[in-house]
């Protein structure tokens, strides 16, 4: 290997490092910010609109930070998003912390929370978009998608950790999680700082018609792909306060079994997308029909079960159905329209996460602040229809 192969294998393996290390940072905070937010007086509808702030910032953001790269160079925008997370989210936990020591009243505290959220989410936009514009400027067309698969695969492990690990550490405390999480993303940056290199400008290109996402073509995806998003969110806003409430826990132990739950969520979509997708030969929208009913026996379950190993099983049951839909979805776009809007259809796809993510907390909160079963008999309806919407996908090439 010489010395440009090298350099270019070090830089993809610390790629992988941030955007894992993001994922952890995203994914800790669905373990733990239930039980928090409940520490210093807030209710559920003011902690789902924590998150649903920050995800409608990432929506509105990502797009941006990717054209910035393409001005600034991804590696200066791939340090901003790692070391202005760290920054931002050390403002979050000392909203937190003063919270829990009495110096903020709830309110105060729920403004602070908000904005200090958001600001950090302004920054933490950058990562995603830089690090897979980076790769795809050091892969050759051939490995192109092995490389973004790779970026997919290590940005899950984070998020199979984050829960996991973030229970753990909140047996020393709820606020230990997000320390260490900013452990992780300044190492990840200062890991970048030193194994990236700095690369050329992008050669201009000639721009192409923008994909809208009102296209004939993929709207009726974009508003699938909303819906998928926004039910699993609301699962990952109410389920620490479903654990909490039905099993008589306190903070410190829905946390640490959100945080096992949400690992074996993640690990069942993980191992479905390592061993059961690349041994289907199914169409893309097929992926998307078998996953439905799945997630809805998941929410049932949910809405009916009063024990803990019901709940498990069910957290399993819709990782397997996302880890199936995810993939249909992405897919589904892709065959949707031609070879030379892929990259188009890719921003648009995208935006549907953050997008469902804004809508799911705040639905799912008010609905359990109405009865503790609503949310997920809500999240069976949207799906119920979802699977007949993805019906009308079948003759599509």
């Amino acid at each position: 290997m010489n010395q440009t192969q090298a350099s270019t294998a070090l830089a993809k393996r610390t790629l992988l490092l941030a955007v894992a290390a993001m994922g952890f940072a995203q994914t800790v905070l669905f373990a733990i910010l239930a039980p928090l937010g409940r520490e210093i007086g807030l209710v559920e509808v003011q902690i789902g609109a924590i998150i649903s702030s920050s995800s409608l910032t990432i929506f509105l953001i990502s797009p941006l930070w990717g054209r910035a790269s393409d001005a600034w160079g991804r590696r200066k925008v791939l340090l901003i998003g790692l070391f202005g997370y760290s920054a931002g989210t050390m403002l979050f936990a000392g909203v937190f912390q003063a919270a829990l020591l009495g110096y903020l009243i709830p309110i105060v505290a729920l403004v602070l929370l908000i904005a200090t959220r958001v600001a950090n989410a302004t920054v933490m936009a950058a990562v995603s978009p830089s690090a897979n514009a980076y790769m795809a400027d050091i892969t050759t067309v051939k490995d192109r998608i092995k490389g973004m698969g790779a970026l997919g695969a290590a940005t899950n492990i984070g998020s199979i950790l984050g829960p996991a690990i973030g229970g753990l550490l909140a047996g020393i405390s709820l606020i230990t999680p997000l320390y260490f999480s900013v452990l992780l993303t300044v190492a990840a940056g200062v890991l970048a700082v030193y194994a990236l290199p700095v690369l050329p400008k992008p050669i201009h290109i000639r721009k192409t018609q923008k994909l809208k996402y009102t296209d004939p073509r993929i709207f009726p995806l974009v508003v699938a792909g909303v819906m998928l998003f926004m039910g699993f969110a609301i699962v990952q806003q109410t389920i620490a306060f479903r654990f909490q409430d039905m099993l008589g826990l306190d903070g410190t132990q829905t946390a640490k079994i959100v945080g096992i739950s949400m690992m074996f969520s993640a690990a069942a979509a993980l191992l479905v997308q390592l061993l059961v997708i690349p041994r289907l030969s199914v169409r893309p929208f097929v992926l998307l029909r078998i996953s439905m009913p799945m997630m809805m026996v998941a929410f049932a379950i949910m809405a009916i079960s009063e024990t803990q190993n019901m709940y498990m099983l069910a957290m399993c049951i819709l990782g397997s159905g996302m880890g199936l839909a995810g993939p249909g979805f992405m897919a589904g776009a892709s065959v949707a329209v031609s070879s030379e809007e892929q990259g188009a259809v890719a921003g648009v796809a995208g935006a549907c996460p953050p997008l469902g993510f804004t809508v799911g907390p705040l639905l799912g909160t008010y609905l359990y602040s109405i009865d503790g079963a609503l949310p997920y008999w809500f999240a069976f309806g949207c799906y119920f229809i979802l699977f007949f919407v993805t019906l009308k996908f079948k003759d599509r090439k």
